[in-house]
């Protein structure tokens, strides 16, 4: 008996030894994919002994009011709370400034480690976001017809629809739609979407770098090649002309805080709704950038500055709280919005929106625009309050945003959009990943017409 438990003992230190080379691979589609079963399998039963539970009312005013708080996608990403705010796979964004890895030297997560994450529910180490710098920066080629693409396209095009447009052509590289169309397994789908996926974050700094070198320092490519020793922010930063340390370490984590905000943001849906047809990920991904590009969504950074630069050209640049409280009185009884403040979901001041003010409260000093950001954070959350209209008065992501952008020297802030592009690719691609993994169907939820919507309330089944 005791040579049977030494036996089995050995064999328990021999699998938590494997077990731990497993769990350190640098291989993020190997890790991945050990997560597969065990997931898979937690749906089928969760479905077998739970499918026909109901997870939620809907209301009349909800579907008139685009679908707000009807519980119907999953995302395994990130969740959403309205009194807590965004968790990234349960780790709050405190906590994923505390434990992702940096790169040398940096004060800020690099994205690479918040991608690590999203993907697999795990906290990478050190040499997991490296290898995974290195694997981004060597698939970063692009075609050469993308360039030929881009240099015939018009500067004065808007740099989202420029982006748009090339993610789109890009599918001609798709490894997802050339494996579909040899008849590939559906339980196999996961990796070709992986793999389109893996291309497309690489590439889209790259993108990003070209479109901002031609609108706005005359030249076709990016100002610089991509260096393989270096992490993704660095390089993407380097590709636009800038190379001041505290804007890279800026750009590290703007992309990590605006990589994903739950499932049901428009960028993250339509992503998901134009995968579920089984587009491949550079089709769904250009889809949602078309609509992160609207003023409801990815624009509202460029708003809250340019409604920033009207109060100081109004009122001069030593603006007082009593002069704010008058000019955003004016605003509101103007019938605009003050722009940057309020969330379809949230219900407190937004947790991205409290980092990047400590980022500027450690790192810019003197900034009249970086202080203004500040005093109308003090001002105007009480006069929504007293307004009564606004459920919730404090300010989101995109009200910090764009002045730190703009406070390194980036003005041309119709490109803006453009760098939470790039980050939201670090969130919707993993989930498409995850939901080619599942095997889940396209999306096709049933609608009313008013007649018919009226009939059924008034005349609800038996």
């Amino acid at each position: 008996m005791n040579g049977l438990t030494k036996i089995l003992n050995q064999k328990e230190i021999l699998y938590k030894l494997i077990k731990c080379q497993y769990s350190s691979s640098t291989d993020l589609k190997e890790v991945f994919a050990s997560k597969i079963p065990k997931a898979v399998e937690q749906v089928k039963e969760f479905r077998k002994t739970q499918g026909t539970k109901v997870v939620g009312d809907v209301t009349v005013n909800m579907i008139y009011n685009g679908m707000r708080g009807i519980k119907a996608l999953i995302c395994e990403t990130s969740v959403l709370d309205p009194n807590e705010g965004i968790r990234f796979r349960g780790y709050s964004i405190p906590e994923c400034e505390e434990k992702l890895p940096k790169a040398k030297g940096a004060t800020q997560p690099i994205p690479e480690g918040i991608f690590w994450l999203l993907l697999t529910g795990d906290i990478p180490n050190q040499a997991q976001v490296d290898a995974v710098s290195k694997e981004w920066a060597c698939r970063s080629a692009l075609p050469d017809y993308c360039y030929d693409f881009m240099e015939k396209i018009p500067k004065d095009v808007h740099p989202m629809s420029q982006f748009s447009a090339v993610i789109s052509i890009l599918n001609s590289e798709s490894t997802f739609a050339k494996a579909y169309a040899s008849g590939v397994k559906k339980t196999q789908y996961w990796e070709y979407v992986y793999e389109d996926s893996m291309n497309l974050v690489a590439k889209l700094s790259v993108i990003a770098g070209s479109i901002y070198a031609k609108c706005f320092k005359n030249s076709n490519r990016p100002l610089c090649d991509v260096d393989e020793n270096v992490d993704y922010s660095l390089n993407f930063a380097k590709m636009m002309g800038y190379d001041n340390k505290d804007f890279i370490d800026f750009l590290r984590l703007y992309l990590v805080i605006h990589s994903d905000h739950e499932g049901g943001n428009v960028s993250a849906h339509t992503t998901h709704l134009v995968g579920s047809a089984l587009s491949d990920p550079y089709l769904s991904f250009a889809a949602g950038m078309n609509g992160l590009a609207g003023p409801l969504h990815g624009r509202a950074n460029q708003e809250v500055l340019e409604w920033l630069q009207k109060v100081q050209k109004e009122v001069g640049e030593n603006v007082t709280e009593e002069k704010l409280k008058e000019f955003t009185w004016k605003t509101l009884k103007s019938g605009q919005v003050v722009p940057g403040y309020g969330h379809a979901v949230l219900r407190k001041t937004d947790p991205r929106f409290v980092c990047q003010a400590k980022f500027a409260n450690k790192y810019i000093k003197d900034d009249s625009l970086v202080a203004l950001c500040g005093l109308v954070f003090k001002v105007v959350p009480p006069i929504l309050k007293e307004l009564g209209k606004v459920q919730n008065p404090w300010p989101n992501v995109d009200a910090h945003s764009g002045v730190l952008l703009y406070h390194y020297g980036m003005k041309e802030m119709q490109f803006y959009t453009v760098l939470f592009g790039v980050s939201r690719a670090l969130g919707v691609l993993p989930s498409l990943i995850w939901d080619r993994a599942y095997g889940l169907p396209i999306e096709r939820p049933k609608s009313f017409s008013t007649e018919a919507l009226i009939k059924l309330v008034n005349n609800p089944p038996k």
